[in-house]
């Protein structure tokens, strides 16, 4: 009885160590992979909005396509931050005082909806632009952890880049 136990025990064993650990590091392997794209994609496509001075439809779409070709949805947040110039004032004692530098932001939905109307959102030297990319459905590789391990939450993501810079360029 005990031989028969050990043999259904090694045959688990064996069935685990041939099959579902090659299975789970092939996914990381794959989410390795995917996590490269999106953060090469993500660098260009930043690295194009700081040269130009602009986020065109076109850019962002084919943005959009590269990371989507992983295989997994993303959540891509955009900001833009616009360098609100603040010339020197006079203050009261008469004396010029030069004041910082002032910056506001401008979100996804602002900047999207610009290009959807199939215009060019035109950016000035100075304002800086940071796009944040998070995938949204669970990877294989994170469905065999929760799984197996009990690991990796349902609201984590395993996929995410963020890239972001000063534009060097005035769009116009």
């Amino acid at each position: 009885m005990d031989d028969i136990l050990t043999s259904i025990i090694g045959i688990g064993i064996a069935a685990v160590l041939m099959f579902i650990f090659p299975l789970i590091t092939m996914s990381d392997r794959t989410d390795d992979i995917s996590q490269l794209t999106v953060e090469i994609a993500t660098t260009e496509f930043v690295d194009d909005i700081r040269q130009s001075g602009k986020i065109t439809a076109d850019r962002y779409g084919q943005f959009i396509q590269n990371i989507g070709s992983t295989g997994n949805t993303y959540n891509v947040q955009m900001e833009v931050k616009i360098l609100d110039e603040n010339p020197s004032r006079t203050v009261a004692e008469k004396q010029s005082k030069t004041s910082e530098n002032v910056y506001y932001s401008v979100y996804n939905s602002q900047i999207e909806e610009i290009l959807k109307q199939d215009k060019d959102y035109y950016l000035k030297e100075g304002d800086i632009v940071t796009i944040s990319v998070k995938n949204t459905n669970q990877t294989i590789a994170q469905q065999l952890k929760n799984f197996f391990y009990k690991v990796v939450g349902k609201d984590t993501y395993t996929i995410a880049s963020s890239h972001g810079g000063m534009v060097a360029a005035t769009g116009r």
